[in-house]
């Protein structure tokens, strides 16, 4: 990390070249909840990767691949796809062993996190994106429940007139991606339509993969006051392979393998998902505007694990295939009012928000007879509910010198479970609970020139257990563990925006977060893991990024995060299951897992515009990952090379594209991600050696 910054200093003279251009202050939503404003101004760390960064000169599938470039996030692609991919925010969310965990997502306004917290981002469609923003720190906590950070991807608005654009690209392990786009503008009507296609063999034996997803976006100006704007998503991922995790030997033994077990049970999934939102903005005056945002959607997710036939033997275990069928709606309705006060401009923004995720749980078993792998006798059926509803208040004031933002949201979710599965053995274990939570945040920004902001912030947050959280009893009894408490949160950050020479931004933060009652593992075996609320956590460290032009096409890009977080007290968790009594110490001091101390990205890239020529290497730097909660284990860390090269065409009407790019030229043996907590001690999720991927792309406007 010291060389690049090093080097990127050694760099900043030459920039004095660029004399007389200045820089673009991207402008983002993220942070005001719907009220656009200049990134630079704003007292919180928020990042934005525009859509040709997310699509061009890579597979474009993952959010991994774009999310190494912001700091204070770990975005590690499991090269597993029945698990999704694994994304913490300064730590939060590193404990979810599937989908993402403690995080609010979004794709144009609409939620693609649920009431309970739990997320999915396998229908995020990067070929159609305009730009994706990433908020940490405090101010995520205005988002509600479990939002320890906020990641927000938008749909590009379509250009004047119509254009058509297809693309492709194939690489290493068979992996195919096609992809196809129609936007435009015509009149008062905006659309961006897109449809894709992907499909790999897999790096790792069985974790063959494939996607059909669809992305449309439609706008509507109405009138000079009113815009409605129709988003509709699906995405349909049948049979998807799962791998699973290997144990410290059978890494060293071979990588590639998929675990015995995955191979013995043909452990996959099968997830299809379809969403429809609308979104109405009025303007009532010069002053008021009034916005509405109203989604549905439903989720099918059926799931076949690696439980051992022996361990389903009980009458209360609920067997080792999941069903699930979620049904989720919701509404926010929002009310924004501008003026001016003390010398500055303000703008108050009110909302109600509700939603409801109502889900049935069927449990199977995975066996029929002597055939394994297969759905065979039931053993759960639960129609579960959540439902949370929020109202939130947030101002903000802006001074010559001085600007001050406030926020303040109250939230409640309830939790509702009604059991259909009673037998000899297993009775009825319906049941229900329910949260509250205040959580205030408030910062300011000081000026210091026009080129130059300092900025401090503080803030509350809370974090609910998810339904997958609560699904199971320490004791092997069934039913929900509705002795789960939420855990709390309090963070700050003090950080500074510069922008020292022409085209260069610096931004760096330095933050600490507290959470009592930490949702933690307490168990985990046979397939199942129950959780507790321990002591308390500290999660502590320094982000900083740095990006430039100089000369004549040269530019360079760094991410960098030193991240601390630890258990800040004892408590005890349990070696086995059924566990009524802990018996094994987590100490106060180890790390939590799942967390590298360090992570860095740099990127050093060249372009010649007259050839339509680009060519970059790039860096990644992941420091050492602790495997489960006593730190028995750890993932080396690793470093990795990539270099892309990508040319473009104009003829006409015509745009071509094409890349190449090598990923881990080095062909270095690492461990991509680990699954948390793994009561096998499969931890470990092999990252490839050295793999290539070409592509191509053309659009034609008209």
């Amino acid at each position: 990390m010291t060389r690049f910054a090093l080097l990127a200093l050694a760099l900043l003279p030459q920039a004095a070249r660029a004399q007389g251009e200045t820089s673009l202050r991207p402008i983002v939503v993220t942070p005001g909840q719907g009220v656009a404003q200049p990134a630079f101004d704003t007292p919180a760390s928020v990042d934005v990767i525009d859509g040709a960064t997310l699509r061009h000169g890579q597979l474009g599938i993952n959010l991994s691949e774009s999310l190494v470039r912001v700091p204070g996030v770990v975005a590690l692609n499991r090269q597993n796809y029945a698990q999704d991919i694994q994304v913490s925010v300064r730590g939060y969310g590193a404990r979810a062993t599937f989908g993402v965990r403690g995080l609010r997502l979004y794709v144009d306004g609409i939620p693609a996190t649920a009431p309970d917290g739990q997320g999915q981002v396998s229908h995020f469609d990067l070929a159609s994106a305009g730009r994706l923003e990433v908020l940490r720190g405090p101010f995520s906590s205005l988002y509600g429940n479990s939002s320890g950070g906020v990641i927000s991807l938008f749909t590009a608005d379509g250009a004047p007139g119509h254009a058509v654009e297809a693309g492709t690209a194939f690489g290493s392990d068979s992996v195919r991606r096609h992809t196809l786009r129609l936007s435009g503008e015509q009149g008062a009507w905006n659309y961006n339509i897109s449809a894709l296609r992907f499909s790999t063999d897999g790096w790792r034996e069985h974790s063959a993969a494939e996607r059909t997803g669809f992305n449309g976006k439609f706008r509507l100006q109405a009138s000079a006051d009113t815009k409605v704007t129709l988003v509709l998503n699906a995405m349909d991922m049948p049979d998807v392979q799962d791998p699973l995790g290997l144990t410290r030997a059978e890494y060293e033994a071979n990588p590639r393998q998929a675990s015995p077990a995955a191979l013995q049970f043909n452990t996959r999934k099968s997830v299809d998902q379809m969403q429809l939102g609308a979104i109405i903005e009025h303007r009532l005056d010069a002053a008021q505007s009034l916005k509405l945002t109203a989604w549905r959607g439903a989720r099918g997710t059926e799931q076949f694990q690696a439980i051992p036939v022996g361990t389903q033997t009980p009458a209360t275990h609920p067997g080792g295939v999941i069903v699930l069928d979620r049904d989720y709606r919701g509404i926010d309705a929002q009310w924004l009012r501008k003026g001016n006060v003390a010398g500055g401009a303000w703008t108050v923004t009110a909302g109600l928000y509700a939603d409801e995720l109502v889900e049935r749980r069927q449990g199977f078993q995975n066996f029929s007879g002597s055939t394994l792998g297969v759905m065979g006798a039931k053993r759960r059926d639960e129609d579960n509910q959540v439902r949370s509803f929020d109202q939130y208040l947030q101002g903000v004031w802006n001074g010559e010198r001085f600007s001050l933002t406030a926020g303040l949201r109250h939230s409640k979710v309830r939790f509702d479970s009604r059991d259909n599965y009673i037998a000899t053995g297993n009775g009825d274990d319906s049941g229900k609970t329910s949260f509250n939570a205040t959580t205030p945040v408030l910062g300011a920004v000081w000026h210091l020139s026009d080129t130059v902001n300092l900025y401090a912030a503080a803030g509350r947050g809370f974090e609910t257990p998810t339904f997958n959280e609560l699904a199971y009893r320490a004791s092997g009894q069934p039913g929900l563990n509705f002795d789960l408490r939420s855990a709390t949160s309090r963070q700050w950050e003090l950080g500074v925006k510069a922008e020292p020479l022409p085209r260069w931004r610096v931004n760096a933060a330095l933050f600490q977060a507290r959470t009592s009652d930490e949702i933690v593992v307490l168990s985990n075996a046979g397939g199942r893991s129950t959780f507790q609320n321990a002591g308390s956590t500290r999660r502590r460290g320094f982000e900083a990024a740095l990006d430039g032009r100089w000369g004549e096409g040269w530019s360079f890009h760094l991410a960098a995060t030193w991240l601390d977080a630890i258990y800040a007290s004892d408590f005890l968790t349990c070696t086995s299951a059924p566990c009524t009594t802990p018996n094994a110490l987590v100490a106060a001091g180890n790390r939590i897992p799942g967390i590298p101390r360090t992570n860095v990205f740099a990127e050093l890239a060249w372009r010649h515009r007259p050839w339509g020529l680009e060519t970059a290497l790039e860096w990644r730097h992941q420091g050492e990952i602790a495997t489960d909660d006593r730190n028995t284990d750890s993932a080396p860390r690793a470093n990795l090379f990539s270099v892309r090269l990508g040319l473009a065409q104009q003829v006409g009407r015509w745009t071509v594209r094409e890349f190449l790019r090598v990923d881990n030229v080095a062909g270095r043996k690492t461990v991509g991600s680990v699954i948390v907590n793994e009561g096998n001690r499969r931890f470990f999720e092999p990252a490839p050696g050295r793999t290539w991927l070409a592509g191509v792309n053309a659009s034609y406007a008209f």
